[in-house]
């Protein structure tokens, strides 16, 4: 028989320990549960939707690079989320008031993410098992961009300067990309399937 406690949702602060552990679902649990309500701050505070995803790319990849950071005993995991989403934004803000003022294209470099070789350790160990196979059935201009982003710790304009594409197709491409790594992260079992079918 089973018990009404197997169905209580995992808390924020269990859903961020298995995040830095590599958990995949963990991720996508924590992307669905709180990215409405951080791309509601973004939006309210950039007035522009396309700034506002963006920036909850940027968020939702330093989550998942420095999960490991978070310490309960220092505040909620929503206060943490909101804190960093709040910075993102107003560094974001910041830049494109300074690039209207000088009206011409801005020099800032978009945040870079410190990378370690921890994240590495991450991919490759059993618990990153399934980001690895969600990773590898993503179609291959999204992977690669995501893995420059996540490996190398390179901003998008650095990206675009590497792969010598425009900005905009590189932040379209990073957006689909976490956007379609979410959704396969949610359902690991068919991650299996979406990787066959590509190597068809």
């Amino acid at each position: 028989m089973t018990t009404g406690s197997s169905h209580i949702p995992p808390s924020d602060a269990e859903l961020i320990r298995r995040v830095a552990l590599g958990d995949g679902q963990a991720f996508a649990l924590l992307y669905d549960r709180y990215s409405p309500k951080l791309f509601g701050l973004l939006l309210r505070t950039l007035r522009s939707r396309a700034e506002a995803e963006d920036v909850l790319q940027e968020v939702f990849l330093e989550v998942w690079q420095s999960a490991a950071d978070f310490d309960e005993t220092r505040g909620r995991p929503f206060t943490w989320l909101v804190l960093r989403a709040r910075s993102r934004a107003i560094d974001r803000a910041r830049a494109l008031a300074a690039r209207h003022r000088a009206a011409v294209e801005s020099q800032r470099e978009a945040p870079q993410w410190d990378f370690s070789d921890a994240s590495e350790d991450v991919l490759r160990s059993e618990q990153g098992r399934i980001v690895r196979e969600a990773l590898a059935a993503l179609p291959d201009k999204q992977r690669r961009a995501l893995l420059l982003a996540y490996f190398e710790g390179l901003s998008q304009s650095q990206i675009a300067a590497r792969l010598g594409l425009p900005l905009g197709t590189v932040k379209t491409q990073m957006r689909a990309g976490l956007t379609k790594l979410v959704r396969l992260l949610r359902d690991p079992d068919h991650v299996a399937d979406k990787r066959r079918g590509k190597l068809r």
